[in-house]
């Protein structure tokens, strides 16, 4: 069965998509401060669908446009993370103004009328936790 386009990919997961080895990905991250998968106990790396199209970006950039890590490093500086991601977008032939005006990757969603009061009555529990471990520790 194969995953949803909303769902975190393990880094094999993501190396395969990328067709890049996992060492590569596990490099990147040393080299570009921006590449930060979550990590779980152990270590092991999960990415979040906008890291996968930064991912997606940086490859480009670097394997098809011939990019050095510092000239990526740069772009980066200079036009930020949505260069990137429209570096990889449809191979890179987008242009940059399309990623421009691209859907967001995460659009909010509204909340659910039957959701609400269990979230609230969530919220007001974490609340009251805060305030007591707040309390125990003397932050007031």
């Amino acid at each position: 069965m194969a995953k949803g386009p909303e769902a975190f990919r393990t880094i094999s997961e993501a190396a395969a998509e990328l067709n890049v080895p996992q060492h590569v990905l596990r490099f990147w991250e040393t080299k570009f401060s921006f590449i930060r998968p979550m990590k779980r106990a152990g270590g092991r790396r999960f990415y979040r669908p906008h890291d996968v199209a930064v991912l997606r970006g940086v490859r480009h950039l670097l394997h098809d446009q011939g990019y050095t890590i510092k000239g990526v490093q740069r772009l980066h500086k200079e036009e930020g993370i949505k260069r990137l991601v429209a570096a990889g977008l449809d191979g890179g032939q987008a242009p940059f103004a399309a990623a421009e005006s691209a859907p967001p990757l995460f659009a909010p969603q509204p909340i659910r009328a039957d959701r609400h009061a269990g979230l609230l009555a969530a919220l007001q529990d974490l609340e009251a936790a805060q305030a007591r471990l707040d309390a125990l520790l003397g932050h007031r």
